[in-house]
């Protein structure tokens, strides 16, 4: 077995050829591209009124963007832009990229959720289980070969002035390095983090591990630095401080020279003297001149002279490469209660640091959106991306909550068989097609590679046809099965998906074709895969169940006339079909308590959702929301309201008001329902 000083030349060869592919079908007719779920105008607190001026994403206005989906595809995305969307490409346009990516193979990234009287555990989203398979299979190989064209996409992404700061801990960091050497150059190195992130960790046999490690890199000489300052401490003072006996107030001695071979000389009020060797003077006689009225100029007793800074004009001591003040708060109103989160300060810090206002910050292993969150506090413009499903709610939470300016919620857009085709785990995603058709009850109806998605059903000469596990299932896709069926004369065509779009409901209801169905594969069926000797126990006993798509659905919304030019709309929420528990990622207990809400008290199982009141048909408009642990009801925090009741502008008239709801629950599946007045 070859060590990874062995495997990384390899590593990084692949992850060359991998990267020239990559970039090479950026051009080409299938590139991927990034499909808008929701524009979200987010609501102030106490003001939920509709916003009465609306930007379309093909405006050239800037949008923040919340991002679903592998980064890998994200960024592609990014880098290529979309002119029928009007998004630019972002190549050399964003200028700071933070990154935390998972470093832990023996991480456990169950989720909980909170019920009222109960919680529940789920596994990841199947997307999710098979990135983290794939990252981990050969344990630190694996995961090196995920990470190199991922940094060498964000460099292509960072602008002349960028920065790159990757957080890592011991496992993987060092490895990292040499990738990061390799990408950026070692001359473009800046700086090792050390960052304690906790107190103290307890080792019966080693020192405890309490810091994580943070690693900078530039793009060019010329790259965005903003000095930061803690205050002085008391013992600062103590060491570096003096009292000033003319007015008692506190200063330091400032060194008036620079690094350099400016041997000009300058008259401190003693006579002309000369800099030391290897350094000039980095003031002006005009500006020691003032210095010296206002007596700042003070000797040692070689006759060097130093200036008086008084601490009121010192910003604090420059922040060095170790951070011992940014230990996560145990109790603190930004936590979301998402693993892996860090402090609000570590990136306030970073962000202030390595970008300017209105810079571009992105982070595309967001997480708990941290680094989203504090880049709109500061002023900065975002990105985020995240191919948790349970990350991307919490993100799309946490920006209403502050409320973030308007922000696209988006998605990776269907991708064609071609990209599949050159990716290298397309194998491995038809034999996983070829199981579902078999677990389905269906013949597979070839063995070539690009139809290993197929089969039928003899009986009732049904087409199955079953979309990736890394991909939406949309309108595409849709289009795709219907016409196969029409074209080889099938009475009936049946569509199984992992992960749909959000208005998947909608696209279904517009083909107006009865003979279409679309069904659900259970989220859990590959962590149920892992040996043949279970594949065998599922077929024989039948013990997967495929369901149709959940759905929301309204009591009828009405108006009332408020004045002129304004009515007030009322929404409420009627009742929630979800999917059977049975096709939750849920063991047997949670799949028990959550029937009882199914059967009880189904609106429980809401977790956001959002009214667009004049929904154009295309893309929905978010501009009233509300979530469960939304800080405007906290008497009731496990719920969300079930009612909207807001004011928005009166239509033409004959003009009827289309009013398009999406809702999300608990395990992150969405339902979109239209009714018009």
């Amino acid at each position: 077995m070859k060590s990874l000083i062995e495997e990384l030349p390899k590593i990084i060869a692949e992850g060359k050829k991998e990267v020239i592919k990559i970039l090479e079908n950026l051009e080409g007719r299938h590139k991927i591209t990034l499909q808008t779920n929701e524009y979200v105008l987010p609501v102030e607190k106490g003001n939920q009124l509709y916003q009465k001026t609306v930007i379309r994403p093909s405006q050239s206005e800037w949008l923040n963007r919340l991002c679903y989906g592998d980064n890998l595809f994200v960024m592609q995305a990014l880098l290529a832009g979309d002119q029928s969307t009007g998004l630019p490409s972002m190549r050399k346009c964003i200028d700071l990229i933070y990154i935390d990516p998972p470093f832990d193979s023996k991480a456990d990234y169950r989720s909980k959720i909170t019920l009222p009287g109960t919680e529940v555990s789920l596994t990841p989203t199947t997307a999710e289980q098979v990135a983290y398979s794939d990252t981990w299979r050969d344990g630190t190989v694996s995961y090196l070969k995920m990470m190199y064209p991922r940094l060498v996409l964000m460099k292509e992404l960072l602008s002349d002035k960028g920065s790159l700061y990757v957080h890592l801990d011991w496992h993987v960091g060092h490895y990292v390095k040499i990738l990061l050497d390799d990408i950026f150059g070692k001359d473009k190195f800046v700086n090792e983090i050390v960052w304690q992130r906790t107190g103290a960790q307890n080792n019966a046999r080693s020192y405890g591990i309490n810091y994580d490690t943070i690693l900078v890199y530039r793009v060019t000489e010329d790259y965005i630095w903003n000095p930061q300052f803690t205050p002085y401490t008391e013992e600062d003072i103590q060491e570096y401080f003096s009292v000033d006996p003319i007015n008692g107030k506190l200063y330091r001695k400032n060194n008036p020279t620079g690094q350099g071979y400016q041997h000009h000389t300058r008259n401190f009020g003693k006579g002309e003297i000369y800099p030391p060797q290897g350094r000039h003077w980095s003031i002006d006689q005009e500006e020691i001149n003032r210095l010296l009225k206002e007596d700042r100029i003070i000797f040692t007793r070689s006759g060097y002279p130093f200036i008086k800074k008084y601490i009121d004009e010192l910003p604090g001591r420059n922040i060095q490469s170790i951070w011992t003040d940014c230990i996560p708060p145990r109790k603190s109103s930004e936590l979301t209660g998402y693993a892996t989160q860090k402090p609000e300060k570590l990136l306030e810090r970073i962000i202030r640091a390595s970008s300017n206002e209105n810079s571009i910050v992105a982070d595309f292993f967001a997480g708990s959106g941290t680094t989203g969150a504090v880049a709109e506090k500061l002023g900065r413009r975002w990105i985020m991306s995240d191919m948790g499903k349970p990350a991307t709610m919490i993100m799309r939470k946490r920006f209403v909550d502050i409320p973030a300016k308007p922000f696209l919620y988006q998605c990776i857009g269907d991708y064609q068989q071609e990209v599949f085709a050159s990716n290298k785990i397309f194998k491995r995603v038809g034999d996983l097609a070829q199981v579902v058709l078999n677990l389905f009850g269906a013949i597979p109806l070839s063995n070539e590679e690009s139809q290993r998605n197929l089969g039928y059903i003899k009986d009732s000469h049904t087409l199955d046809v079953v979309d990736s596990p890394n991909r939406i299932t949309g309108e595409n896709i849709i289009n795709k099965a219907i016409e196969l069926k029409e074209r080889d004369g099938w009475n009936k065509v049946i569509v199984l998906g992992w992960n749909f779009a959000f208005n998947i409901v909608d696209i279904i209801r517009n083909t107006n074709n009865p003979s279409l169905e679309v069904q659900v594969i259970p989220p859990d069926l590959i962590d149920k895969l892992r040996s043949k000797t279970n594949y065998k126990k599922l077929i024989e006993n039948k013990q997967i169940r495929f369901v149709t798509l959940q759905y929301i659905s309204l009591q009828k919304p009405f108006v009332e006339s408020k004045n002129s030019t304004e009515e007030t709309l009322h929404v409420e929420l009627k009742n929630y079909c979800m999917l059977s528990p049975e096709a939750l990622p849920l063991d047997e207990k949670g799949k028990e308590q959550i029937q009882k809400f199914v059967d009880k008290d189904p609106l429980a199982l809401i977790e956001y959702w959002s009214v667009d009141p004049n929904y154009d048909g295309e893309t929905f408009h978010s501009q009233w929301q509300d979530y469960r642990e939304n800080t405007e009801h906290n008497d009731n925090n496990l719920r969300v309201v079930t009612k909207a009741i807001f004011d928005v502008p009166k239509l033409p008239d004959g003009q009827k008001r289309k009013i398009c709801v999406k809702a999300v629950d608990v395990f992150g599946l969405e339902s979109v329902v239209v009714e018009e007045i």
